[in-house]
């Protein structure tokens, strides 16, 4: 190669070089500027992760309902959030923030995933209110704060329904949750002299006259209720009645143990129902399940003080009731006046079946297992030849103490139609102190020991009865 040419390679080589280097200058300039933090950005000045891939969901049916409270965007929400404040709620604890808060839902109503918030460090006082729908899905009502009705039936405004405070009705994929609490003030509706209640050393105390329950949800579905402080209910703390598709989980409700028909959670004409990890001492029913429910699942819950976890009362005024599919496992009682029941009144008709009690640990429980076929608030009630047919109710290790005042096992069933296909085992029950009085009691109770119970139940009636009687009144 002559000098000609090598100069022209080099030549060729420098121009490539120069203009090689600002192209490159230029690449990181614009790949930094790019990740640079503007005013209101989300984003942090690093290298972006990749997006990932879209993955199809393998469900044909989505959840209906919400699993939280916000949006998993991180950009700009605010259109979503509605902060009851903003619509003139003052949170001072005695305003009355009732127009706030329904002009704060209808609002948010028409919004879809919207939330309600209720900020903390407030108190919000609303009157009795009815949240209805339909909305649009994914509504959230976020309550941090502490949300209560008027103090005190002297407090209630006279126009307002005293059955009831906060009612959400009609209502599909909607949420209740937060971390803050819903407040009843029932003490002076406690002391009302209308119905007698048990006090101190069984004396007789005042109890409520037309007490509102604390929050019902009526003919809504896909709903979940969670991580709230609910407490000092006038009645019942929480009602679920014509519902489809019920969440509750995380819970803690309170009021004092004597408080009257405070229940904790009740349902009826309720199916699909969960019921989990929650906290519930009051004064009457933890969890009560009524008429036309299915499909109920507990699990996880600590009761008492209470009157235990109850199914029913079922019949009552020679009513049909039908009861399925309910379980309630890896439960603890404790210093309740029951443990696990079923109660039904003389004269009705329709069926329990396929209940099933599992890993409960009792303490120092009266009536720990308990079907009682003449449940009655009086000594008024007659005899009736009509019941509930009680069916296939399984009892597995339940275990624990209990208050030797009762015997820790009681089936009393109907005179006329027999309990049937009851199964025990791994039942282990001991006195909480001293020693038992009276034996385990069965009357027209049939099943089977599948262990051997202590204290021994000799008293469950092997097979089914000879006659059994026309049973189409008892179909559901």
């Amino acid at each position: 190669m002559d000098l000609a040419h090598v100069c022209f390679f080099i030549w060729i080589l420098a121009i490539l070089t120069f203009y090689q280097h600002p192209i490159n200058v230029n690449a990181r300039y614009h790949y930094h500027k790019k990740q640079q933090k503007t005013k209101g950005s989300p984003f942090i000045d690093e290298a972006p992760a990749p997006a990932p891939a879209l993955v199809p969901s393998t469900s044909a049916d989505p959840p209906s309902i919400p699993s939280d409270p916000y949006p998993t965007d991180p950009g700009d929400t605010s259109d979503c959030i509605f902060d009851v404040t903003a619509y003139g709620a003052v949170g001072d604890g005695s305003s009355d923030d009732t127009a706030a808060f329904r002009e704060a839902w209808k609002a948010a109503c028409s919004v879809e995933s919207a939330t309600i918030l209720v900020p903390s460090d407030n108190i919000f006082t609303i009157t009795s209110t009815i949240f209805s729908g339909p909305c649009k899905p994914g509504l959230v009502l976020q309550v941090n704060g502490v949300l209560m009705p008027p103090k005190g039936s002297d407090c209630w405004p006279k126009a307002d329904s005293r059955k009831q405070w906060l009612v959400f009705y009609r209502l599909d994929d909607m949420k209740l949750t937060g971390n803050g609490t819903i407040e009843g003030n029932g003490h002076e509706w406690w002391e009302l002299p209308c119905k007698p209640h048990r006090g101190p050393k069984g004396s007789s105390l005042p109890g409520p006259c037309e007490s509102p329950a604390m929050i019902r949800f009526f003919m809504s579905s896909n709903i979940v209720v969670s991580g709230l402080r609910i407490q000092n209910s006038p009645q019942f703390h929480m009602k679920f009645d014509g519902c489809e598709g019920v969440l509750i989980e995380e819970l803690s409700i309170s009021t004092p143990k004597l408080s009257p028909n405070t229940d904790g959670i009740h349902i009826e004409n309720t199916k699909s129902v969960g019921i989990y990890n929650s906290m519930i001492s009051n004064g009457d029913d933890c969890i009560s399940v009524g008429p036309g429910c299915s499909n109920v699942d507990i699990n996880g819950v600590t009761c008492g003080p209470s009157h235990g976890i109850s199914i029913g009362s079922l019949g009552v005024h020679n009513s049909q009731a039908c009861v399925s599919n309910i379980t309630v496992r890896n439960a603890v009682i404790r210093e309740s006046d029951n443990g696990v029941r079923i109660k039904t009144w003389q004269g009705g008709t329709g069926s329990v079946s396929g209940i099933s009690f599992e890993n409960i640990q009792m303490e120092n429980v009266r009536n720990c297992i308990i079907v009682d076929q003449y449940y009655c608030l009086s000594k008024e009630c007659l005899n009736q030849t009509s019941a509930v047919y009680v069916t296939d109710i399984r009892y597995k290790n339940i275990k624990g103490t209990y208050d030797v005042r009762n015997p820790p096992i009681h089936f009393a069933c109907s005179d006329t139609v027999a309990c049937t296909n009851i199964t025990m085992a791994e039942v282990e029950l001991l006195p909480q102190e001293g020693e038992l009085v009276d034996d385990p009691f069965c009357w027209n109770a049939y099943g089977i020991e599948e262990t051997l119970s202590i204290p021994p139940i000799g008293c469950l009636q092997e097979g089914m009865p000879q006659a059994i009687t026309e049973t189409s009144q008892y179909s559901c």
